[in-house]
């Protein structure tokens, strides 16, 4: 294994002298409003991305102009829960710094647009001031940690959320290069060596994500994760969780080497061991997985390439003892419950939709500015949803009118009365800002719905539920390879077609067609959607029907999303 060439972005994290590289003399340098590439892939373990408006590039180089660069900051929020401190402090970010608006991730995050460098230390600092941080965000480190963000769901969600949240403050990265680069901490010279007790010198292979599910919702998608914790309650107390290891969603357009993959069910383990037990797993990740093929390098193939009794055997033999049988327990969906609902402290929530996430201003429908007002009287939590929605949590019985108010007042409460396909969607950034993305995603699958939705009005589907995703790229960032429906860009204008995902996220999804025209997926759905309106047995979902009538696989194991469908 010595002799194995490694990946670029190894020495990179080598000779980085622990995520520092030369990030601040790129950001002292004024010539050009980018940094070096090698400084752009350590910025992201500290939570931003470089990115340029790829709409006007063409422009830009006729006039011998630089790239419009700007980076886009992700801030984490463990487990989806932030005040409406933190809530009114994004909104005045992106108009003191960004592009008057901000996204709320799939990961339960923010993210923060069209930064440019000059601003981008002020910006970092400000989040911080506000009791969040953009470290580890981004990069080949453990992420964001999600969590169900539902508190009316069960009794057991405040401590699986202090669990997340422990969980993500353990796998922080130790370096002291964040507060230096961005909070002016002093360097603190020693005769010891920095270290990296988790992570070492050159950190994972590639990324690593995390969540924590509470049965019956798998809203986090569980099995899309590298590492995913199920709550097991019995008796209306929380035992301990079910461990899942191995999903992940990126593959590679013509590469049947990459796929994605559905988590294995590893065991059972008491709540008290969640942190030692995911310690060791992004341990044995980082001494096993593959640091000379980036395409090759998640948990999903290490797992895949040696077994999971292999791995088992493994950390069984790190932690000490053995990991239990999987304890019972069942999933009805991975969405969100929208409207007004009672928690069991006497108090409401609201969960809001938010169209892919992006909270912005549009005509007829401010809900930028009405979700600042809401957050000026309201008393509780902002919480980011698994699906990039907005759950208005512990309201007091006396402020639920004045909120009703403002979602009236700016619209927001005539645009939650949408088709059920459209509140079971989501869509990545795509362009203008992603760089590796072939086709459009977030600006354009609003408007293929509404194709749809009229197809689905005619066979009387606008009710029931179907998961639908898209993402621009095959990266597979808004999870779209679970979906019972999902687009994954090919080129400019096209889209390889996926069905028969799992409702509850626990199946792939195949392809059904490659490189459709934008223009033509609705016409192409409207047999398959008329079909399964006049043909489906009771309670079926989508992804199953389509298997069972057999237009198109099921796919049993990731590598096999690459078989023609029997209709494509």
């Amino acid at each position: 294994m010595s002799d194995t060439k490694l990946s670029k972005n190894e020495s990179i994290k080598i000779e980085s002298d622990y995520l520092r590289g030369t990030i601040m003399e790129g950001l002292a340098d004024e010539s050009s409003g980018a940094v070096s590439k090698t400084d752009e892939q350590l910025l992201k373990f500290h939570g931003t991305y470089q990115q340029d408006d790829r709409d006007v590039r063409i422009e830009r180089k006729r006039a011998k102009l630089e790239k419009a660069f700007s980076f886009m900051i992700r801030v984490r929020v463990p487990g989806g829960v932030s005040t409406t401190a933190q809530w009114l402090e994004m909104d005045r970010m992106a108009s003191a710094y960004g592009n008057e608006n901000f996204k709320l991730t799939t990961r339960q995050a923010y993210q923060l647009h069209g930064i440019i460098k000059k601003d981008l230390k002020q910006t970092i600092q400000e989040i911080n001031a506000c009791a969040m941080d953009t470290i580890a965000a981004c990069g080949d480190v453990n992420r964001n940690v999600m969590c169900h963000p539902n508190p009316a769901l069960s009794a057991i969600h405040a401590q699986t959320l202090q669990i997340a949240q422990e969980l993500s403050s353990h796998l922080t990265p130790s370096t002291a290069a964040y507060h230096e680069i961005w909070l002016d901490g002093e360097k603190v010279e020693s005769s010891e060596e920095e270290s990296e007790p988790i992570y070492g010198k050159t950190y994972l292979p590639r990324k690593f994500k995390i969540c924590m599910a509470i049965p019956p919702s798998n809203d986090v998608d569980i099995y899309s994760q590298c590492l995913g914790f199920i709550a097991i309650e019995e008796g209306g107390k929380l035992v301990g969780f079910n461990v899942t290891v191995g999903g992940g969603m990126g593959m590679h357009h013509g590469q049947e080497k990459t796929f994605p993959r559905i988590a294995d069910l590893l065991g059972f383990i008491p709540a008290g061991k969640v942190v030692e037990v995911a310690e060791e797993v992004v341990k044995i990740q980082r001494d096993f997985g593959d640091r000379s093929d980036r395409k090759h390098a998640r948990l999903k193939y290490t797992i895949d390439d040696r077994g999971l009794e292999w791995f088992k055997g493994e950390i069984e033999r790190r932690l000490g003892y053995e990991i239990a049988a999987a304890r019972d327990f069942h999933f009805e969906s991975n969405g969100d419950t929208y409207g007004w609902t009672e928690t069991e402290d006497g108090k409401s929530q609201l969960t809001i939709f938010i169209e892919n996430g992006r909270i912005i201003d549009s005509e007829g429908y401010q809900l930028r500015t009405g979700l600042r007002e809401i957050a000026k009287i309201h008393k509780g939590d902002m919480r980011l949803s698994s699906n990039q929605n907005i759950i208005i949590a512990g309201v007091e019985a006396a402020h639920k009118a004045g909120i009703d108010a403002l979602m009236e007042e700016y619209g927001i409460a005539a645009k939650q009365n949408r088709s059920a396909m459209r509140l079971n969607s989501m869509a990545c950034v795509a362009l203008p800002t992603c760089g590796l993305s072939l086709a459009e995603s977030e600006r354009y699958l609003p408007s293929l719905i509404s194709e749809i939705e009229e197809i689905l009005d005619e066979v009387g589907l606008a009710q029931d539920a179907i998961t639908v995703r898209m993402t621009g790229c095959p990266n597979g960032c808004s999870r779209p390879y679970i979906a019972e429906i999902a687009f994954v860009g090919r080129a400019p204008g096209k889209y390889n077609i996926h069905l028969g995902g799992g409702f509850v996220g626990n199946r792939i999804a195949g392809i059904w067609k490659r490189s459709v025209k934008g223009e033509e997926i609705a016409e192409l759905l409207r047999p398959v959607l008329s079909q399964y309106a006049t043909e489906r047995n009771e309670h079926e979902r989508f992804g199953d029907f389509v298997i069972r009538k057999g237009i198109i696989h099921e796919v049993a194991h990731g590598s096999e999303i690459h078989k023609e469908s029997p209709s494509s």
